[in-house]
């Protein structure tokens, strides 16, 4: 979205949520835990009886959750790690797969001892996520996918705007955080830069958006961007047997609304809800109204979100 059509945002797009992630310090709340011999970096805030697992998608990192992991923390222990090759964590001995993601989930949280989680995924993580309701189901005691990939990604490569979509993501995974970092010094550059993840990029702080530039280039991107794609579980996904809530911005450009539906469709018991004027990211773009009903969710008794 240009610069121009910002304005027509509404005065909660962008709005931050309390507590205030920037008066934490987030420095001593980060971790390294080591997973089949390579390092993984996490951070980690509050106490409770359930944990609260963030998983980012293609290109981010645990910083994806700032507005996030804040709110939930005051009721839950709240975590979000960096994959294996993104971030602070190292690449893994592995090949890197959707399958291979979803097993470094499941031995992170043996690592740190970890029963049942709820676990929340934003697309490329969404997609991890779902694969370890598969792969793991003891692991999971909720599950939570925000404009997860998974669905028409398995078939986005063999068409012609799958692989105008593949340039470009493949261009924004080839920068490094110097250089994307100029682009918060113009709206017009915001707006280019960021617009194929929020609806309204020029809206969101420049704060945040500097902690998201932090990983452009990172090592294991264009690996899992191949790994999405590859990639096929639909026929899987009625496996699921846990709680599910799947949350999509309705102008997502990268994952679409339809794919949430299918989702819906083919897990039993998953419930819908859409955000308007969102795109990919309405962790960040909404993260009131989405800590408002991740919450609620997670507070609802099982009969009432399965």
């Amino acid at each position: 979205m240009t610069h121009r059509a910002a304005g027509k945002a509404d005065g909660e797009y962008g709005q931050s949520d309390q507590p205030n992630w920037r008066e934490i310090d987030w420095p001593a709340q980060t971790n390294r835990v080591q997973i089949n011999g390579r390092s993984v970096n996490y951070v980690e805030l509050g106490t409770g009886d359930q944990t609260v697992l963030f998983i980012h998608g293609l290109g981010g990192s645990w910083q994806n959750w700032l507005e996030n992991l804040p709110r939930v923390a005051e009721s839950h222990r709240a975590i979000a790690l960096d994959l294996p090759g993104f971030g602070r964590s190292e690449m893994p001995v592995e090949p890197i797969s959707i399958t291979g993601f979803a097993a470094a989930v499941d031995a992170f949280c043996d690592a740190l001892g970890l029963g049942p989680v709820v676990l929340v995924g934003n697309s490329m993580g969404g997609f991890t996520a779902a694969e370890v309701a598969i792969q793991h189901p003891e692991r999971v005691e909720q599950l939570v996918l925000v404009d997860a990939a998974g669905i028409s990604s398995a078939s986005v490569a063999r068409s012609r705007a799958g692989e105008r979509l593949a340039r470009q993501l493949m261009m924004r995974g080839q920068g490094d955080p110097q250089s994307a970092s100029k682009m918060l010094t113009r709206p017009g550059f915001i707006a280019l830069g960021m617009g194929l993840v929020a609806r309204y990029p020029t809206r969101l702080s420049k704060e945040l958006l500097s902690e998201q530039l932090l990983t452009f280039g990172d090592e294991g991107f264009g690996d899992s961007f191949e790994a999405i794609l590859s990639y096929d579980f639909r026929h899987r996904l009625e496996e699921i047997g846990c709680p599910v809530l799947v949350i999509q911005g309705e102008d997502d450009v990268l994952v679409p609304l339809g794919d949430a539906i299918e989702f819906c469709e083919r897990i039993p018991g998953a419930k819908l809800l859409t955000l308007p004027d969102t795109g990919h990211v309405p962790m960040f773009e909404r993260p009131v109204q989405f800590n408002d009903a991740l919450l609620s969710f997670v507070a609802a008794p099982a009969s009432a979100t399965g």
